[in-house]
């Protein structure tokens, strides 16, 4: 299948890349959930948990997805240096290494839905495993959405992941975890808005979650577990 890079922005292509059928690896992943759980965090705190993440994480990771996104549009060399930055503010080798895992999926998807567009070359142009937010504000350049439809779709990706990796780890009824995902929509915007007005890479944010990191850490060593991560 062959597309063109469309102007504009299309809700279709923002709608495929949150869409939990999409081939990207993301079945895979509990957004740090799983080790979150067994280190002691009941059931009942996971919509803390998942705000607490859209604050840290999933900001540093929308604004990434926002940087990509113009980088690919505008100044496509640019990307190395979004890259670079993001890596920088992911001291967890098995959080890289997860998100490099998920980076290689949508790169499928980008390889296979727009083969000649100018942004496969400039991802191949890394020279490494490409980090999915990265690869997720290229993938969503690509198919026409916008950039704040982009940092969305990563902000929303992370609340979902972890809704619905609570429903196989823990006693949750999937009417709450769906709850959890729609009551978290005030501080996505106020995310977005945030990544949206971030403007060089220098300047993305650095919201740190240590406690999530030995956590993930942690998960490396363990020989029985459900998600990598």
């Amino acid at each position: 299948m062959h597309t063109t890079r469309p102007g504009g922005t299309r809700q279709i292509g923002a709608l495929l890349l949150t869409d939990a059928r999409l081939p990207g690896g993301g079945h895979a992943y509990s957004a740090g959930l799983e080790p979150g759980l067994r280190a002691g965090v009941p059931a009942a705190a996971v919509p803390d948990y998942i705000a607490a993440r859209l604050r840290t994480v999933g900001l540093v990771e929308a604004s990434a997805t926002v940087l990509a996104h113009r980088a690919v549009l505008e100044t496509p060399r640019g990307l190395a240096a979004v890259h670079d930055a993001l890596l920088a503010r992911t001291p967890s080798a098995p959080l890289r290494d997860v998100s490099g895992m998920l980076g290689r999926g949508l790169v499928r998807l980008v390889r296979r839905l727009a083969p000649d567009d100018p942004a496969v070359a400039h991802l191949d142009a890394l020279g490494r495993t490409p980090q999915r937010p990265v690869v997720l504000g290229v993938a969503a350049a690509v198919l026409g959405a916008s950039e704040e439809q982009a940092a969305r779709a990563s902000l929303y990706d992370d609340a979902q992941t972890v809704a619905s990796a609570s429903l196989k780890l823990a006693p949750v009824d999937p009417v709450d975890a769906a709850g959890w995902v729609l009551g978290a929509e005030p501080l996505i915007e106020e995310m977005v808005a945030t990544a949206l007005a971030v403007t060089d890479p220098a300047d993305m944010p650095a919201t740190a979650a240590p406690q999530a990191d030995q956590w993930s850490l942690d998960h490396q060593r363990e020989t029985r577990r459900l998600f990598v991560a």
